[in-house]
């Protein structure tokens, strides 16, 4: 069963994989082939971090770079060219001011 991890950018840099979860998605894909449908739990561990309106737009946000082809480009860069992953291009594609 796919999942997907949150957490806080401050937290990752003070402790990598071992920061707090924030928000997790959970995929359940048993329909995929029979009903092309995809089941998604998304559950906030961190109320105090992160409110459910903002944990249903990065849910939303997250879909949107899985299903569109220019925006899986940054996924992929994020998984598999590291060194060339610039977080500046994601608030680009989102139409976000620069940090």
């Amino acid at each position: 069963m796919p999942h997907m991890i949150f957490t806080g950018l401050e937290d990752y840099k003070a402790r990598g994989t071992q920061a707090t979860p924030y928000f997790t998605m959970t995929y359940y894909n048993e329909f995929s082939q029979s009903k092309d449908m995809v089941l998604i739990r998304g559950d906030v561990v961190l109320p105090s971090k992160l409110s459910d309106s903002e944990a249903k737009w990065l849910l939303e946000t997250t879909q949107t770079f899985y299903l569109n082809d220019v925006r899986y480009k940054l996924v992929e860069r994020f998984n598999k060219q590291t060194h060339d992953f610039e977080f500046k291009d994601v608030l680009q594609a989102l139409d976000m001011p620069n940090l």
